[in-house]
């Protein structure tokens, strides 16, 4: 009998991992029923986590009507349309346009954001600074670990700053599991996304700018993309350039709240620590709770017991491959040092992806939280957790992971 598994349960979405824990005493694999009906394999090894990601027999391509609006209305169209990007392609689709995004994530061009980027996580800490003290509590998701990559991503698509209030609205709900949200919010966020960035690339194409969306509609390289690629890759470049940041941020913010003792070691440490607290948040929490949905294109077995049939739809989830026992010494452990030189440090990670699908954007994500969470904990030491941790509300799904609030008090 295969698991039921419901990811809009908030007690579910709170604390998966006694879940994950137990399908992966059935082994690296195992079959489970979607409150939705469907069903599904969820890899929870690392190892096999990875040795999916890299395997040519999953495809990313995914079935045309599995868990989707219906296949002939506006809203069916336009989610169809911006989840053609190339996540959901194989090769050779992908591997073209994976080039071309890597190529707008240089190092040197994301290396270049780091002087706004310091100067966005100053003032945001500025007016957290002033909340604090009209108001004596404040909520750090809503005044800091949401803002911070909304306006860098801002930066990157050159969205007016008015606009993306809207955008991360619209990219919740698609994020969302559509039983946990009002009827008809999931359609109407995949059509207005289509609008607006329908309406973007025609501005960029008439009067482009000097952000790094512009120079994507503008690249001729191997032909440069088209406008359904574009919009695609407008759709891809916001859900996963801020929706993993500002989950990275929120859940480093509270798992350092709760850890004194490693807090007080970052603040003495230095840069190195703080890496190390971004690399193990990364690991303890993954912002993405999985990957996109795979499907078999022949049966594959992954050893210990999971043998996966044909056209079987599979989720490598990350959250879960994270915290695999037989590869993370003590796994459900904050521990940053375990990241730092010397400090028996695991073999790397599987939350930004692995292989041809890793996450280009990886670099810029890391880039602001070395920015934003010493400037944050510097700036207010004393901060605690206005909350009881247990109680902590986290977004539903399984696709990204983290607190939808963080109250604090200094």
């Amino acid at each position: 009998m295969a698991d039921l598994l419901n990811p809009a349960d908030p007690a579910f979405a709170r604390d998966p991992h006694p879940y994950y824990a137990r399908l992966r005493a059935q082994g690296p694999a195992a079959r489970v029923e979607l409150a939705n009906g469907t069903h599904a394999w969820l890899v929870t090894g690392y190892r096999q986590a990875r040795a999916v990601l890299a395997d040519p027999r999953f495809s990313n391509v995914p079935p045309r009507r599995a868990g989707r609006p219906k296949p002939d209305s506006p809203a069916e169209r336009a989610r169809a349309c911006l989840a053609r990007h190339m996540l959901n392609s194989d090769a050779p689709d992908h591997t073209r346009l994976r080039r071309l995004t890597t190529a707008a994530f240089a190092p040197r061009r994301v290396d270049a954001l780091r002087p706004r980027i310091e100067r966005l996580a100053a003032g945001l800490t500025a007016d957290l600074a002033a909340r604090l003290d009209r108001d004596g509590t404040a909520d750090l998701v809503d005044a800091f670990a949401f803002p911070l990559p909304v306006l860098v991503i801002g930066e990157v698509l050159g969205v007016p700053e008015a606009d993306r209030a809207d955008l991360r609205e619209w990219t919740y709900r698609v994020g969302s599991p559509a039983d946990a949200l009002a009827p008809g919010a999931v359609d109407e966020a995949w059509s207005a996304l289509h609008s607006y960035f329908t309406a973007l690339i025609a501005e960029k194409r008439r009067a482009p700018g000097d952000d790094l969306f512009s120079a994507l509609v503008h690249d001729t390289d191997e032909g440069g993309l088209d406008d359904a690629e574009l919009l695609a890759m407008a759709f891809l470049l916001l859900f996963a350039g801020y929706e993993t940041t500002m989950n990275l941020l929120a859940s480093a913010s509270l798992l350092l709240l709760t850890h004194p003792g490693e807090r007080a070691e970052a603040l003495r440490g230095g840069p190195g620590r703080w890496a190390a607290v971004v690399e193990e948040t990364l690991r303890h929490a993954s912002p993405l709770e999985g990957t996109t949905w795979r499907r078999t294109t022949e049966p594959v077995d992954l050893g210990g017991g999971a043998a996966l049939p044909g056209g079987a739809s599979v989720l490598v989830v990350l959250a879960a491959a994270n915290r695999d026992p037989g590869h993370f010494p003590d796994p459900d452990a904050f521990r940053p040092a375990r990241h730092l030189p010397g400090g028996r440090r695991p073999a790397p990670h599987a939350a930004f992806g692995h292989g041809p699908h890793f996450c280009p954007g990886a670099r810029l994500a890391r880039l602001e939280a070395a920015i934003a969470l010493p400037l944050l904990f510097g700036t207010f030491p004393r901060l605690t957790l206005a909350a009881d941790p247990a109680e902590v509300p986290y977004r539903p799904g399984l696709l990204v992971r983290g607190p939808r609030e963080v109250p604090v008090r200094a």
